[in-house]
């Protein structure tokens, strides 16, 4: 898929086929998460691929935007280890900049995938971590639930030119 086709047609997708997703085809996901940028380049992500039905159905309870997990295949938890920053605070950024290489590349693959937001909702960060045996020192910004696409996508404009400015407000 051409860069600017996948950037313009990539959707939020929550109806999943029920058909599996290849670990080749993560591992591919997952390298293109790590290819983003980071402050120093200290990558301080993890990844936590959750397959597993009783977690997947599981979550629900804690992060309820993330209700579709349980007919996905798979939820992808992108979690920042925080020694490893080499600047405090910007492991948001970092992991942001990881989970929307990640989409575009589930997208890329001819998957499905949608953002839903773990941090900075304590409840959340709680459930995940309770549910997923996260380290203290292992902080979760997102999960990606994703997979086959059961439902139409296509390009909308969003672009504003109202809200762009040059050299001042």
């Amino acid at each position: 898929m051409e860069l600017f086709e996948a950037i313009h047609t990539r959707r939020s997708i929550r109806k999943f086929e029920d058909a599996p997703v290849s670990d080749e085809t993560v591992r591919e996901i997952l390298e293109a998460a790590m290819s983003a940028p980071s402050a120093g380049n200290a990558q301080p992500w993890h990844f936590v691929v959750v397959r597993d039905r009783v977690l997947r159905e599981a979550v629900p309870s804690f992060s309820p935007y993330a209700g579709m997990v349980a007919h996905a295949p798979l939820g992808i938890l992108v979690c920042a280890e925080l020694p490893l920053e080499k600047y405090p605070g910007y492991w948001v950024q970092d992991c942001s900049a990881a989970t929307q290489n990640l989409l575009l590349a589930a997208h890329g693959k001819g998957l499905g995938a949608v953002w839903t937001g773990v941090h900075p909702m304590r409840d959340r960060e709680e459930g995940f971590r309770k549910l997923l045996g996260l380290p203290e020192t292992v902080m979760p910004l997102a999960f990606v639930v994703l997979g086959h696409p059961a439902q139409e996508s296509g390009r909308r404009d969003r672009f504003r030119p109202e809200r762009i400015h040059t050299d001042r407000w």
